[in-house]
């Protein structure tokens, strides 16, 4: 819970607008209140083995993650990898040979 709480400090601080944390869903109930407490909006995804995704953070970020409305990331186009990677804080051009990578081998499943 260390790392989730300063997820909040830098979300609360402005380093990052929306923030990507795995947990235990033993978790899940303590998360909610912290977030609901502080007026961050979130959703939660159950990913199993009991694990989830809580996404958090600007009320627009959450949406769209929302929009996209996959639970699992491995499910996620490369575009829509690549937006989660940016709006996330992730190096640019990294994300842009991530990009690049995934959409290559994704062409060549297709």
């Amino acid at each position: 819970m260390e790392v989730f709480v300063h997820h909040i400090y830098e979300y609360e601080k402005g380093i990052r607008n929306l923030v990507l944390h795995t947990t235990s869903d033993e978790n899940m109930h303590l998360i909610i209140g912290k977030l609901n407490n502080r007026g961050i909006a979130y959703k939660i995804y159950e990913i199993g083995r009991g694990r989830i995704n809580v996404f958090f953070g600007s009320p627009e970020c959450v949406e769209v993650i929302e929009r996209i409305g996959k639970r699992n990331l491995v499910d996620y186009t490369p575009e829509e990898d690549f937006m989660l990677g940016i709006m996330l804080g992730y190096d640019r051009r990294r994300q842009c040979e991530r990009y690049l990578n995934l959409k290559n081998s994704f062409s060549k499943t297709a």
